[in-house]
């Protein structure tokens, strides 16, 4: 291991603080929170390594977007508020930094535009918690406040996540029209037709008519709400704050009751092929479920990806009292930082 290597190496001093600042400065780039860890275990003054740009552990971490080595120090920052008011060299705070477009490998962890930006936008709320509320607000040498570096930086990024969106939204649409269309027709025309004197379907004593009109209807409410959901999506006005939870809320929301009323049709179509073949010729049966099962499973897994980063990213946060449960190995109370020197 290279601390292994480092602490076989001579040195004069009380610890081989100059020898890990390389390995520390890349691990923080490069979110590798066990060696920072390590680090510090063994060379707690390693926190006051800083990069030629005068950038130390705690700024890489936020331009890079290394979570893992954020949650990591959060506790350094809690008690000892030292990193609440620290700037660079441009008097730029962390949330300046927050600002900044993250790197290109960092964004494409996430799916889609609107996603990317959603991430952005909360590193900026996570950082905002964190310093002095008058640095919020507070200018760089540019006369920059925070909020105007992460407009100019994400310009372009907002436009991305916008047409991803209405794309997305679009295409949902249609497909929730088309299933409307179809469950209302069938709840009109009902299997085996109905009493010409009463009105009354002909086979409301039988299971598979129950499960087709119970479906049925779970498409036809389904698709509408999914319908509503897309429409929200195409006439929002796309603010940079929309993208944090509002609008992947809707999308999400709108994709889960797309699938539910797929599903749905594919069952009330199923029940009603039994309903005109389940007597007469059983034995089509088999095929019938057979085939339909192959849709079904492709309704369910191939949205699956989208959903799944749709609600971690919306629902399970990167930071917070849950991820920062695990404690590091390092004592905080040992841990001086000394910005600005």
């Amino acid at each position: 291991m290279v601390c292994d290597q480092i602490d076989k190496l001579e040195f004069t001093g009380d610890d081989h603080h100059p020898y890990y600042t390389s390995p520390i400065l890349e691990a923080a780039c490069q979110n590798a929170h066990k060696v920072v860890d390590e680090i510090l275990c063994r060379s707690p003054k390693a926190i006051q390594s800083t990069d030629k740009s005068g950038y130390d552990i705690i700024q890489l971490a936020v331009i890079h977007r290394s979570e893992r080595i954020y949650n990591l120090i959060y506790d350094i920052g809690e008690r000892k508020n030292l990193y609440k008011t620290i700037e660079d060299s441009s008097k730029n705070n962390i949330l300046h930094l927050a600002g900044r477009l993250a790197p290109s490998g960092k964004l494409n962890k996430r799916r889609g535009a609107a996603l990317q930006l959603q991430r952005e936008l909360q590193w900026r709320e996570e950082v905002k918690k964190v310093i002095f509320p008058t640095y919020i607000t507070r200018d760089n040498i540019f006369l920059e406040t925070p909020a105007m570096v992460f407009t100019r930086e994400h310009e372009n990024l907002v436009k991305d996540g916008e047409q991803w969106l209405k794309t997305t939204a679009e295409s949902c649409s249609i497909s929730a029209g088309l299933i409307i269309t179809i469950v209302f027709a069938a709840a009109i025309t009902v299997p085996g037709g109905s009493n010409q004197d009463t009105g009354i379907p002909l086979f409301t004593q039988d299971i598979a008519f129950s499960v087709f009109a119970v479906s049925d209807a779970i498409s036809f409410f389904a698709s509408s709400t999914a319908l509503l959901m897309f429409l929200s999506i195409l006439t929002s006005r796309f603010a940079e704050k929309d993208f944090l939870r509002s609008l992947p809320k809707r999308l999400l929301i709108g994709i889960c009751a797309l699938l539910l009323s797929a599903i749905s049709m594919m069952i009330a179509f199923s029940s009603t092929l039994f309903i005109v073949f389940g007597h007469q010729k059983p034995w089509l049966l088999v095929p019938i479920c057979g085939s339909s099962l192959i849709p079904i499973s492709f309704f369910v897994v191939l949205p699956l990806p989208l959903i799944k980063d749709l609600f971690q990213s919306t629902y399970i946060s990167e930071f917070g009292p849950r991820r920062r449960g695990k404690r590091a190995r390092f004592d905080p109370d040992n841990i001086r930082l000394f910005f600005g020197k």
